[in-house]
């Protein structure tokens, strides 16, 4: 089995990748797209093969795809880039892909997609079988440009089979996202609350949804059990809580919020960290 990742050296890929690496049995390999060669030296000396060019060149996605027998996209554009870059990464280059993908018989297609899609909340934690409803002005053009890029590939099924994780917020293991959530935690209510997962917990996720030879349904929320308070971000990173926080209105208490049962069920999937604060008390920040 030959497993193409994009996204590579992005903050879930780059940790990603050693762990796929880590788990190979013979005879499978790895190959990284990535669009500086020397970025993946580390991946290379880990036994991945690297194909150096840039994702949105379709000519150079089918000499990526060649030979594989599944692909994990995590590559994307997430905020603050402008719209017409999240819909060229996050959606054109990710459906183009898919077809190269289905073209040379890549059989599974795993795509790294957000909870974002959900929008607003329900009242209860989502489930995968929630209509999406992509917005925010927080995050720009990037849950469109996912859900829009979940709905054309999952539209490719047929000889290659899709299946999508959905991500909360990402941390941990030096990954700056922890910090930098504070720009827009600090203008929270005091119990506006995050869903999140270590880096360890989404590479779990993603690769039960590789390796599973059956699911019963492509779509899988992958996230901890325990979601965090404004407050309680602001504790993390060792900063002091705005003093009108407690004053401030959650307009949406359920927004981000996913359930976690049914890649439970069907994939035997148990976070290693089920909060950020186990996550602290390891010592894995």
């Amino acid at each position: 089995m030959l497993t193409l990742v994009t996204g590579a050296t992005g903050q879930v890929g780059r940790r990603f990748v050693p762990r796929l690496l880590g788990q190979r049995r013979p005879g499978e390999g790895v190959r990284v797209l990535v669009r500086d060669a020397a970025r993946a030296e580390r991946f290379a000396a880990l036994g991945a093969e690297v194909v150096a060019a840039d994702l949105r060149d379709e000519d150079a996605l089918h000499k990526a795809v060649a030979g594989a027998d599944a692909v994990v996209n995590i590559a994307a554009s997430f905020r603050g880039v402008p719209d017409e870059e999240a819909w060229a990464v996050n959606r054109d280059a990710a459906v183009a892909l898919g077809r190269s993908a289905a073209a040379v018989g890549v059989r599974r297609f795993v795509q790294v997609s957000t909870g974002v899609v959900y929008g607003t909340g329900r009242g209860r934690p989502m489930t995968e079988e929630d209509e999406i409803r992509p917005g925010g002005a927080m995050w720009g053009a990037y849950p469109e440009s996912k859900a829009a890029a979940e709905r054309e590939l999952l539209a490719l099924q047929g000889g290659m089979e899709v299946r999508i994780g959905r991500l909360p917020f990402v941390y941990g293991e030096g990954d700056p996202h922890l910090a930098d959530i504070l720009r827009w935690a600090a203008h929270w209510a005091s119990a506006q609350r995050l869903q999140m997962a270590h880096h360890v917990d989404v590479a779990q996720g993603l690769m039960r949804l590789l390796y599973a030879p059956g699911v019963s349904g492509p779509i899988y929320n992958i996230a901890d059990d325990a979601p965090v308070t404004a407050v309680e971000l602001h504790q993390l990173n060792g900063v002091d809580v705005p003093a009108d926080m407690h004053t401030r209105t959650d307009p949406d208490p359920w927004f981000g919020i996913m359930s976690t049962q049914k890649i439970r069920r069907d994939l035997g999937y148990r976070p290693v960290h089920p909060s950020v604060w186990s996550a602290r008390d390891d010592g894995v920040l």
